[in-house]
């Protein structure tokens, strides 16, 4: 939590200390204040002098009403504090998604649960950590609070007395932050069901699953899954909640009880007049209520932290898998990377993402300077996992990549990565305004229209621009107005674009994973006609299942089993009658089979 408390700001974090020490203070002057007009009540009645006691009134008044209109005000520092933390929390989760942690971490299954935890914690699943730190700074006005009510009872009966109110209140108290603590742990436990749970509710009302629920008739289902899988967490969720809180409750409470009756009993004993009495009873509440629920910090400070905590660990696990990297990485510091001249070589390269799966095995590859290479292969044969390896996002488990002869591992990879254009099979759709989705291929770039355009027109998207209300400016996504939807097609050629464009601002090597899989037949035969004109000059590398896609390639490798088993161009591997050969006329065939069945 201490961490946490830079973030706020001095000026900010000044403020809430101050206006939650004088909120501690004030219940103190309106116990005074009443107690003194309570105790002169029966001397002025006899008098006739009721009058006398205004200024007392106005006293106790004031302090009641200062008190509520300081509210707003703490609950509003609190608010700059908590967006404050938030921010920079959130900032630090994106520094560890998006670029410091290596990708074999980000996609384990544990440490995706804890970036869900993250992620969630700091928007979808208040309360957060900033708002932790604000609720902290809110105890200030509790427990000032409860020393000015010790400070009366010591001054009105004793010491002892003001001790044995401290010390139950403190005791009830600390068992009310014990039973947090294990609901918080709790929580944490049923993390995996939660998320199980959160996932029917978000799907049940997406608007992009309204189509198959109806059509498929799955609402029934649907209903009774979600039925069972919330059942099934609520139950483990209330069987602890009993566990937890139900007999601690007793234990405290008859903690309470036992010291509210030693106050009351020291009260009685004391001789005390109707001032001292009220003092006494009123201080002593104060501190047999300090037990009580605090809504303003305590579900605050518990599971705030629980995001924070998520991401402390995700920076410790990074910073461990930068140190092994580290030790294993070429010494010296990374060359940048030239333009290519030669070739990218893969040289006996082996990888899998579990170390009993390899996925690539003794692959052997080259991809000449200035030329087109394809790969083809059947599902699961390493293709994408390849494109993964040449952009670096991971290294390879044997072998070595080379660029121009030098080790891909000695290269800096973020300047290796920015001489790269790729388009990914799972390419992102971003709802941002279309010129955004293309200018994110060169960020510098983002403010030129021309050059946006220009990139359209070549991955075929000119259309789709020119039919949107508002151009480049208009959001992809109806969840903004004036927001439009694009097809997959469509989206394809966006993603194109962007692509496109990176080549335009300086990358030299093209990656285009399955860039033809989501468009119509008459866009695919557009991509193949301008194929020679979109990849002249370039460095290529097109993955594909589609044979039709990579026959005009200058080089094409047939993947299996994760090597190289045939390379050559489309005639010369047709002539050789190997596998390229078997899955192309089997394609070849299905696809007239689907011709003539449909005339």
């Amino acid at each position: 939590m201490a961490r946490l408390l830079p973030y706020a700001g001095a000026g900010p974090l000044a403020a809430a200390v101050l206006l939650n020490v004088i909120l501690g203070l004030l219940p103190a002057g309106f116990i005074v204040a009443t107690s003194v007009l309570l105790g002169r009540v029966p001397a002025l009645a006899a008098t006739g002098g009721l009058a006398a006691a205004g200024a007392t009134l106005a006293v106790a008044v004031g302090a009641y009403v200062l008190q509520q209109c300081l509210v707003p005000f703490q609950a509003a520092a609190g608010e700059v504090i908590a967006r404050r933390v938030d921010a920079r929390c959130a900032r630090r989760l994106m520094s560890v998604t998006l670029t410091d942690a290596p990708m074999e971490l980000l996609e384990r299954d544990d440490v995706a649960g804890r970036i869900g935890d993250a992620r969630d914690g700091l928007g979808r699943l208040p309360p957060t950590p900033g708002e932790a730190v604000a609720g902290t700074i809110t105890l200030i006005a509790r427990y000032t609070h409860l020393a000015s009510a010790a400070v009366l009872v010591a001054i009105v009966l004793s010491p002892a007395a003001a001790g044995v109110a401290a010390a139950t209140a403190l005791a009830i108290r600390r068992g009310q932050r014990g039973s947090f603590g294990r609901l918080g742990r709790l929580w944490h436990e049923l993390s995996a069901p939660r998320r199980r749970v959160g996932y029917l509710r978000d799907t049940g009302t997406a608007v992009t699953a309204a189509k198959e629920f109806r059509v498929l008739g799955l609402l029934g289902w649907y209903r009774r899954r979600h039925r069972d899988d919330a059942g099934e967490y609520l139950r483990a969720l209330w069987a602890g909640r009993r566990r937890i809180l139900l007999w601690p409750y007793v234990g405290y409470s008859m903690v309470g009880l036992a010291g509210g009756g030693v106050l009351l009993q020291a009260a009685a004993r004391g001789g005390l007049g109707l001032l001292e009495l009220s003092v006494a009873l009123q201080a002593s509440m104060v501190a047999i209520r300090f037990g009580a629920f605090f809504p303003e910090s305590d579900v605050q400070t518990q599971y705030g932290l629980n995001a924070y905590q998520a991401l402390v660990e995700l920076e410790s696990r990074v910073s461990a898998a930068a140190t092994t990297a580290t030790t294993t990485a070429p010494r010296g510091a990374p060359p940048a990377a030239r333009p290519l001249r030669r070739a990218i070589r893969f040289d006996g390269v082996g990888f899998g993402y579990r170390k009993d799966r390899p996925v690539l095995a003794g692959l052997d590859l080259e991809l000449p300077a200035g030329r087109s290479t394809a790969i083809v292969g059947l599902n699961g044969a390493g293709k994408t996992t390849l494109v993964k390896l040449l952009t670096r996002l991971y290294d390879p488990g044997e072998g070595r990549i080379t660029v121009d002869g030098e080790d891909l591992r000695r290269l800096d990879p973020r300047d290796w990565q920015r001489r790269i254009a790729v388009i990914f099979q799972d390419y992102i759709r971003y709802e941002l305004p279309a010129g955004v989705n293309i200018g994110l291929g060169a960020p510098e770039a983002l403010d030129d229209e021309a050059a946006l355009l220009a990139a359209a027109r070549r991955a075929g998207a000119l259309e789709v621009i020119e039919a949107l209300p508002a151009g480049l400016a208009t959001p992809l996504s109806r969840q903004y107005a004036g927001g439009r939807d694009l097809s997959g097609g469509q989206w394809q050629r966006i993603a194109l674009a962007r692509a496109f464009l990176a080549v335009e601002r300086g990358a030299s090597i093209l990656v285009l994973d399955e860039p033809t899989a989501q468009l119509d037949v008459r866009a695919e035969a557009e991509f193949h006609d301008r194929f020679l004109a979109i990849t002249a000059g370039l460095t290529t590398l097109i993955i594909s299942h589609r044979f039709s896609t990579v026959r005009r390639a200058d080089r094409i490798a047939v993947l299996e089993h994760g090597r190289v088993v045939e390379q050559g161009d489309h005639q010369g591997l047709l002539a050789a009658g190997g596998r390229y050969a078997d899955l192309f006329h089997l394609q070849a065939r299905r696809f007239r089979t689907g011709t003539e069945a449909g005339k």
